[in-house]
């Protein structure tokens, strides 16, 4: 007689949502399966309205299911893997993870709390709701103005209590929202990016735990699981682990895989890590094209960092993020941009399809001269921060460029673009990256809306960490000082590191990203 496998569950609609998907998975393979759902203490205490912090990596969702598991009253638990501690229960094992849904966190917000002008579009102080330590961390980090509130039910009740204007927004795994498939047309749904609001280790993954004396169980298991994600998480939830924090700990790692040149994966983390939920966390970025020992060399750089004393070449605000952030965690940050942008005159504003920016600067100085542009006219950028400056003036770029290779947002946006005319608002003498990527160069118009001049000053040597923002600004700086042997250097972008290597300096750093975050992930990792 063919096994009966008996799932156990939470009875949450999510939850139930999860066991069915196991269920049809593997009666996909021939399997029988029949669900049971159980009560679990955090299911209680969601009930009874008790105050707690969301307990990720921490059982407070898994106990009594793994109960059952080792009283053999059910075969294979289903879990939402983020809830799970780091280690199994004696005689119990993860036997496998489901594909990974979309890892990262989603704002709901509701419209009438929406501004454009701001990080995540959310309004100035709004109302917050959520319990999650690590989403308190990191909303804060960006967000220092807002109000947060604990945030307590399954995730239609939470997003009732939205709707119920008890909160201006609230934060919520993306995942758990797309498999219950919710009507949210009446709330402003702002997806947050994984790479800069980093999720929990394994979110989006379902974990089957099971006895692990179980082998035919194993071997069904094996059928469904997937291996890559596996991997993965298994870096993600080694570094949680390797940090011994729990839930209390604000901790998000985030690990995705990409072949490089040669076909190998090359495996991307982003880390966020802070010793409480309302500290300034760390964040920082890696990559490895051998996982062996990466998560250990992760963790003894995070907790290696010490401050330093770093020099960069933009002039800083209080609450620009790479000085805040640094400033928090101690670093000693001078800022002082070395050339000013001064603005040319258009003239005669050329008729183009679209419209590209390199540079936030490219957008200001375009855009504060009111220039009338057409209706139909499309706008692309480059980085979060020129997007930001468009948003300033009123406008949304149709296409926004990230990371920091320039000749790939150059093919992406030249896809984009097609057979029409493309505008380039640029410094005067600049390098022309993104131009060159077009197929047809009779379709690239090259505007300039500003040019540079140069302001030399001598910096302290005692700086630890150089940060070069542009050719110009490079150059500039080695008029009066020099580069000495112990200083760790950060170049933005391909054009700055391209001018270092003529100057015969190749020991750099570039950051994954051209915005602050970018940089203070870049600084970190030096540091």
């Amino acid at each position: 007689m063919a096994r009966k496998i008996i799932i156990g569950t939470r009875g949450s609609q999510l939850a139930l949502w999860q066991a069915n998907y196991t269920k049809n998975l593997l009666e996909k393979i021939g399997e029988e399966v029949e669900i049971k759902i159980i009560s679990t203490a955090g299911d209680r205490s969601q009930q009874w309205n008790t105050s707690f912090d969301k307990l990720e990596g921490k059982g407070f969702f898994t106990k009594e299911l793994e109960d059952e598991l080792l009283a053999k009253t059910i075969d294979l638990a289903v879990h939402s893997h983020k809830d799970l501690p780091t280690t199994n229960p004696y005689g119990l094992i993860i036997a496998g993870v489901s594909r990974r849904e979309d890892p990262s966190d989603t704002l709901l917000i509701r419209k009438e709390c929406v501004d454009d002008n701001q990080k995540f579009n959310l309004k100035v102080g709004a109302k917050v709701g959520t319990s999650s330590a690590r989403r308190k961390n990191q909303l804060l980090a960006f967000r220092s103005d807002v109000d947060l509130h604990d945030l307590r039910g399954n995730v239609p009740t939470r997003i009732e209590k939205l709707r119920n204007k008890e909160y201006d927004a609230i934060l919520l795994a993306s995942a758990g929202i797309e498999r219950l498939e919710l009507d949210l047309d009446d709330l402003h749904v702002e997806k947050l990016n994984p790479e800069v609001f980093v999720p929990a280790p394994a979110q989006g993954v379902l974990a089957w735990q099971t006895r692990e004396d179980d082998s035919e169980l194993l071997d069904v298991i094996d059928k469904i699981s997937d291996f890559d994600v596996l991997i993965k998480i298994n870096i993600e939830r080694t570094i949680l682990n390797m940090f011994d924090g729990g839930c209390h700990l604000p901790l998000g790692a985030y690990c995705d895989a990409d072949p490089d040149d040669e076909d190998r994966l090359r495996f991307k983390v982003w880390t966020s890590v802070a010793d409480a939920w309302d500290k300034q966390p760390k964040q920082l970025y890696f990559e490895t094209l051998n996982t062996d020992g990466f998560a250990d060399e992760i963790v003894d750089k995070i907790k290696g960092i010490t401050p330093k004393k770093v020099f960069v070449t933009k002039d800083l605000k209080e609450k620009d993020y790479l000085n805040s952030a640094l400033t928090k965690l101690g670093f000693d940050v001078e800022g002082k941009s070395l050339i000013e942008f001064r603005e040319v005159k258009i003239r005669e504003l050329p008729k183009a399809d679209w419209i590209f920016f390199s540079s936030k600067h490219s957008a200001r100085f375009f855009l504060q001269q009111k220039p009338q542009l057409e209706k139909t006219v499309k706008l692309g950028c480059v980085g979060a921060s020129t997007s930001a400056e468009l948003r300033h003036f009123g406008y949304r770029a149709d296409f926004i460029g990230s990371g920091t290779d320039t000749k790939l947002i150059g093919k992406q946006f030249a896809a984009k673009v097609g057979n029409g005319k493309a505008l380039f608002p640029i410094a005067k003498d600049s390098l022309k990256t993104f131009q060159w990527q077009m197929p047809k160069q009779d379709n690239v118009i090259n505007l300039n809306v500003y040019w540079t001049v140069k302001h030399t000053t001598e910096v302290a040597e005692d700086k630890d960490i150089l940060i070069f923002t542009s050719p110009s600004n490079l150059l500039a700086y080695l008029e009066k000082n020099k580069i000495l042997p112990h200083q760790k250097i950060i170049a933005m972008g391909d054009a700055t590191g391209n001018e270092l290597i003529k100057l015969k300096i190749k020991k750099f750093t570039k950051p994954i990203s051209f915005d602050d975050l970018g940089l203070v992930q870049a600084v970190l990792g030096v540091g």
